[in-house]
């Protein structure tokens, strides 16, 4: 390629997702900075907008990446889906739409683990710098922030009946999970507003496109990162097959997700050096962690026939009722087609002593099959799942092919407490759902089913049925010691001019859902990159 071909930015981002949309966003509100943001996917999917949209994205390939991790026998030999966003705003473009901060005890961990500035004082501010909400305290709570963030206005006798249920067998209603203390049901705050999700595409990049030094090019493959030395200097991707190269003046920013950064790290000669030269790869750099720490949240999802009528979504979302929710979403923005995938949940501790909790209960109130298609059986569908494992697995790529998905293996319950916490969460769930209060709905197990009492019977049902809940974390992990990929400041260690800034840089997994965490990382990121050129021109 010539170099008269070949464009210079201040700052090139690799991925338009939770985090890279807000490090974009930030970089460029300077107008001094030339910043290209570079996305795989297209700009956006008509069903997107809808918060519904997610039951219609999960599986869509114009719009989602669609990996599926590799058989192994935490998943009785199943290829298990590993859904990711493929278009503007990333994975926040097909989501569950949940907002769930995590626990001030994950963030506190990552610090002790050697992260200085990633304790929950250290990051509180960003997250309320990122979200508008208008609920609890000032303290926890941001006001001003791009990303609007909302209670659901669910109402009705199963949710009354849960939270009812959930007082009997010892859990406390929580008026905000993202404030003060996690631990409670309650209703989940949502990434949603006057009917509309709030993705990254929505709330950070609406607003800027029209910034003149900021350069947004979608269907953009990213092939590779140029390396002259231990400096990146740009990257090489492709649009509508044609080759491209841009340069950089001052830095790369990864934000490819959890799959896609160690995919781009390996392509670009950053890893394994053995993996890499099995696959005809010159190695550029040997950094032994990339593609290792791989967690995820493995959680079945218990089943709940409801007979009492006109309680759950399978009743008022079928036939008529469709269109009658249909109408309700046009003129209220309420109803099915406007709420997050579980509309209800609750942070539980699986024994007692325990500092903070270490369960999710997630609520969905309707039982759906494959393709989270209505059932035709009217009830309730619970996940169960602890919220920080142990077990660990890996994503490596097989091929020198930039187009060839990664192998995912997760090695779910390889971890013994992994696998006893879960068996502790699906035993809560069964004493909730069988509470005094859940008696009116006339609730009956479906899954496991009551047959499955041992520790071994509900684990070998969980090996059949568990998915993930869509969290993958870590593969490019933070930290000090040998097998940590980027520092504190998420630069690549042993490079310069190169960061990662996505949920892949997470030591460890967050309590419960991960789109919060991963775009507070992308508001920190930012204030790094930032903090760098200011102290390189202070120094001119």
């Amino acid at each position: 390629m010539k170099d008269a071909d070949i464009k210079t930015y201040d700052y090139i981002i690799v991925g338009a997702g939770s985090a890279g949309a807000v490090v974009a966003n930030r970089l460029s509100a300077d107008p001094g900075n030339r910043v290209l943001l570079l996305e795989a996917g297209p700009a956006s999917h008509p069903w997107s907008r809808f918060p519904i949209g997610y039951a219609k994205l999960v599986e869509n390939p114009a719009a989602n990446w669609c990996y599926a991790a590799e058989p192994e026998p935490s998943t009785s030999g199943r290829r298990i889906p590993v859904p990711r966003g493929r278009l503007l705003g990333g994975s926040s473009s097909i989501n569950g739409l949940v907002f769930v901060r995590g626990q001030a005890q994950d963030f506190d961990t990552w610090a002790q683990l050697g992260n200085r500035g990633w304790s929950y004082a250290d990051v509180l501010p960003f997250f309320k710098r990122l979200e508008s909400y208008e609920g609890g305290e000032d303290t926890y709570r941001g006001r001003t922030g791009p990303l609007r963030v909302t209670d659901p206005d669910e109402r009705g006798p199963l949710y009354d009946a849960l939270i009812a249920a959930a007082g009997q067998v010892g859990i406390p209603q929580n008026p905000d999970y993202n404030g003060a203390t996690q631990e409670g049901i309650a209703l989940s705050q949502a990434t949603i507003a006057n009917g509309r999700r709030m993705s990254t595409a929505h709330c950070y990049l609406d607003p800027i496109r029209k910034r003149k030094n900021l350069t947004i090019e979608t269907g953009a493959w990213t092939e590779a990162l140029v390396l002259e030395g231990q400096r990146c200097t740009g990257v090489r991707y492709a649009v509508g097959g044609k080759p491209r190269e841009a340069r950089v003046t001052r830095e790369v920013v990864v934000s490819a997700g959890t799959i896609n950064s160690p995919q781009l790290l390996e392509l670009s000669g950053i890893g394994q050096p053995e993996r890499l030269q099995g696959l005809g790869i010159e190695v550029r750099h040997a950094l032994k962690g990339v593609g290792e720490n791989l967690r995820d949240h493995y959680a079945p999802r218990t089943r709940w026939a409801i007979g009492a009528p006109g309680v759950t979504y399978n009743d008022m979302g079928s036939g008529l009722g469709l269109v009658k929710q249909a109408l309700r979403y046009v003129f209220l923005q309420k109803g099915m087609l406007g709420i997050p995938a579980a509309p209800i949940r609750a942070f539980v501790c699986s024994r007692e002593g325990l500092a903070s909790p270490d369960v999710l209960l997630g609520f969905v109130p309707m039982l759906y099959e494959p393709g989270y298609k209505l059932s035709g059986t009217a009830g309730i569908t619970c996940y169960a799942h602890p919220m920080r494992p142990d077990s660990t697995g890996h994503v490596h790529i097989t091929s020198a092919d930039p187009r060839t998905p990664p192998a995912i293996n997760f090695n779910f319950l390889s971890a013994p407490l992994d696998a006893e916490i879960t068996v502790r969460a699906v035993r809560i769930a069964r004493a909730l759902m069988t509470a005094p209060a859940m008696a009116a709905l006339h609730t009956t197990e479906l899954a496991p089913g009551p047959s499955r009492t041992s520790d071994e019977d509900i684990l070998a049902w969980v090996r059949e049925v568990a998915e993930t809940t869509y969290h993958p974390v870590g593969t490019c992990k933070m930290g000090t010691d040998p097998m940590a990929v980027v520092d504190d400041q998420l630069r690549v260690r042993g490079l310069t001019g190169l960061r990662v800034a996505d949920a892949s840089i997470m030591p460890t997994l967050t309590s419960g859902n991960t789109n919060a965490p991963a775009i507070m990382i992308g508001e920190k990121a930012a204030d790094m990159v930032l903090a760098t050129r200011s102290r390189r021109q202070s120094n001119l």
